[in-house]
């Protein structure tokens, strides 16, 4: 396991990830002994029931009445665990096991050598992976992050991948500044912006992002067309803060 003189809390949003969340909490506690923080928009109580029967330690569980957005998630998890604790560093994740915990180590090192207000696990740098993915996902996404990355200006590779680190600094700045593209995955991408137009600091670090194998994505026409239109809407108000 995985021990540093920081400390670290990780926030997962889940919907309907009863298939998956204490397989995913199991690999994370091989490497890291750390708070988790999960904000839970299930119709149901299924992931909730698991991890109250689970021997687990050091979780917290946040159940919300409907589907209110995996960007607001993420930012509810912040905002909890910078109240619990001290942090100094606090990571998202997804709960479909598609971010391997085994990179854990590799990137918190990073993250910490260089400084860093936020790092990207990057599924578009040259020696990353992409596993199980179809290619209607796989030509969706890049096209996703080509368009993000002429619209928004900001030099990354991968906008759209939610398994990131964040410095305090940086976590206290989005969840106050973020806020025009609305709860759901184009949260994402305003974070970038928010982050690089503030001047922190940002790099990218390889990954080997394998799609879910079980469970359902939540991904769907409609949350495409969402990001779209979010999309459109960081690009104009860039354009009036400029």
């Amino acid at each position: 396991m995985l021990k540093f003189n920081h400390k670290i809390g990780i926030t997962i949003p889940a919907y309907n990830e009863s298939d998956n969340i204490l397989r995913l909490i199991k690999k994370i506690r091989q490497y890291l002994n750390c708070l988790i923080v999960i904000v839970d928009d299930s119709n149901n109580f299924k992931t909730r029931d698991l991890i109250n029967k689970s021997k687990f330690k050091n979780i917290k569980y946040f159940h919300r009445k409907k589907k209110l957005g995996r960007g607001s998630a993420v930012f509810m998890g912040f905002k909890k665990i910078m109240l619990l604790k001290k942090i100094s560093c606090l990571i998202e994740m997804d709960a479909d096991c598609s971010h391997n915990p085994n990179e854990l180590k590799r990137n918190l090192n990073y993250f910490f050598k260089n400084s860093l207000d936020l790092l990207i696990a990057s599924r578009y740098l040259q020696k990353s992976k992409i596993i199980n993915w179809p290619k209607s996902r796989k030509i969706l996404s890049k096209l996703s992050n080509i368009l993000a990355r002429l619209l928004l200006g900001v030099p990354v590779k991968d906008y759209t991948n939610g398994y990131r680190f964040y410095s305090i600094n940086a976590a206290r700045t989005v969840t106050s500044k973020c806020n025009v593209s609305g709860g759901g995955f184009i949260i994402l991408s305003e974070i970038i912006l928010v982050l690089f137009t503030n001047n922190f600091k940002i790099s990218e670090i390889k990954t080997v992002f394998k799609n879910r194998t079980r469970g359902e994505s939540s991904v769907n026409l409609k949350l495409v067309m969402s990001s779209l239109i979010g999309l459109i809407k960081l690009y104009f108000a860039k354009i009036n803060r400029n």
